[in-house]
């Protein structure tokens, strides 16, 4: 159904309404709770449960939990995997992001070292501000491993969506 209103028809309408700034408020008050309520459904990562013992028991820092994620990094197409910015962290001179993965039946936090900032840059600006829950597109990381260190290094990314 099409209605044709010209501006007269407007005016008459404001003027005659019984619109006033109660019934006004209580409709911005619905308005701003029914676009929160979408904003987070909407730009919220879904929900992944851990169902490995190593990531629950240890910090993501350590060397076990590090060696376990390596492992099951290998083990699972990447390409498939969906990584969302946690934080950033700089610690005895090197630089950090903290990254949330997801997918092929894994959930885990992986401490990614950057030492180039390619496309990362606001990120490193911020020192992370802002981009927390950021989905990182296409994120793509080498894993170095040896006795000593086991270590996830930063290559490059298609896009932060934010």
């Amino acid at each position: 159904m099409i209605v044709k209103i010209n501006d007269e028809d407007v005016f008459r309408a404001l003027k005659t309404s019984s619109f006033n700034h109660s019934n006004m408020n209580t409709f911005c008050k619905i308005l701003f709770i029914c676009s929160s309520v979408v904003y987070v459904v909407a730009c919220d990562r879904p929900v992944c449960f851990n169902e490995n013992p190593v990531f629950d028991q240890s910090s993501p820092d350590s060397k076990m939990y590090k060696d376990e994620l390596a492992y099951q990094l290998k083990q699972v197409d990447r390409t498939n995997l969906t990584y969302w910015f946690d934080k950033y962290e700089e610690k005895e001179g090197k630089e950090y992001i903290h990254v949330l993965i997801q997918g092929n039946g894994l959930c885990a936090k992986g401490v990614i070292t950057v030492k180039e900032w390619n496309k990362l840059g606001k990120i490193r600006q911020t020192k992370g501000l802002g981009f927390r829950g950021a989905k990182l597109k296409k994120l793509c990381f080498d894993i170095y491993q040896d006795a000593l260190v086991t270590e996830f290094i930063y290559r490059s990314i298609d896009a932060i969506i934010d």
